[in-house]
């Protein structure tokens, strides 16, 4: 038998990434469960979501990182694209429903908005991943990017101008307005990581620079995972009176 050759985390930057968004998804999943029975139950189901989206995440991250370090053992490091992909067809949609949930946690709000916010988000991720994937021609990475970006900017026309910002302003609640505020800069500035990786990995670059592009999403991830459920959790507490902060 021939001599087995062991990771070390210590000298591998992406590796170690891999492992903070690991731990991090666990613990934010475990956090909101428990948290959830202290808020008013109109936000009972935001605080669900915001777990089910970090459990779905560190699901995925055990495999992912797995992939990482076998491949990186075989001096081959591979991206786990697919595996990335199913994490942010089903973690993604979840948050970007988020603001229809914590606005309908206050004040009525029309179940188009859920639809509109849903449809905005699968065509990014779908867009993303097909590029990524080479499924769309010849110049298949441009073409996708270009999908996602639209997506991306209905999503962003929604928060900002669009259904769901008004829905949040004719709710006049201070907690909602901090909730989907906070969660809507998060979307805006912390998402922004993924289309520049996503630019840089496999339109600038020719997608074999896999280890810098790992990072850059495994820790865009626990900010826009963790952080983003985060400031629901608090707003929801302040709402249920069980934070004065």
């Amino acid at each position: 038998m021939g001599e087995r050759i062991m990771y070390d985390i210590s000298s591998d930057f992406t590796g170690f990434t891999f492992w903070v968004a690991t731990a991090v998804m666990l613990m934010g999943s475990l956090f909101f469960f428990m948290e959830r029975s202290t808020v008013n139950k109109e936000w009972q189901t935001s605080l669900t979501v915001a777990c089910l989206v970090c459990f779905v995440a560190f699901w995925h991250y055990m495999y992912m990182r797995e992939v990482w370090e076998v491949t990186s053992i075989a001096g081959n490091a591979s991206s786990p694209t697919e595996l990335r992909y199913v994490d942010w067809l089903i973690t993604v949609p979840l948050q970007i429903v988020e603001f229809y949930l914590i606005v309908a946690a206050v004040t009525a709000v029309s179940l188009s908005l859920f639809w509109k916010l849903l449809v905005g988000s699968l065509v990014m991720l779908l867009g993303g991943y097909m590029g990524e994937a080479g499924m769309l021609g010849e110049n298949s990475a441009e073409v996708g990017f270009a999908i996602g970006i639209v997506g991306w900017a209905y999503v962003i026309w929604l928060i900002w101008a669009g259904d769901a910002a008004k829905a949040a302003a004719a709710a006049k609640n201070e907690n909602l307005a901090m909730a989907f505020n906070g969660i809507k800069w998060i979307v805006t500035v912390g998402w922004i990581i993924y289309p520049i990786g996503y630019y840089m990995g496999y339109i600038a670059g020719d997608g074999t620079e896999v280890a810098g592009l790992n990072s850059l999403y495994n820790l865009a991830d626990v900010v826009n995972k963790f952080l983003f459920g985060l400031v629901i959790w608090h707003a929801a507490m302040r709402d249920s009176g069980v934070s004065k902060a």
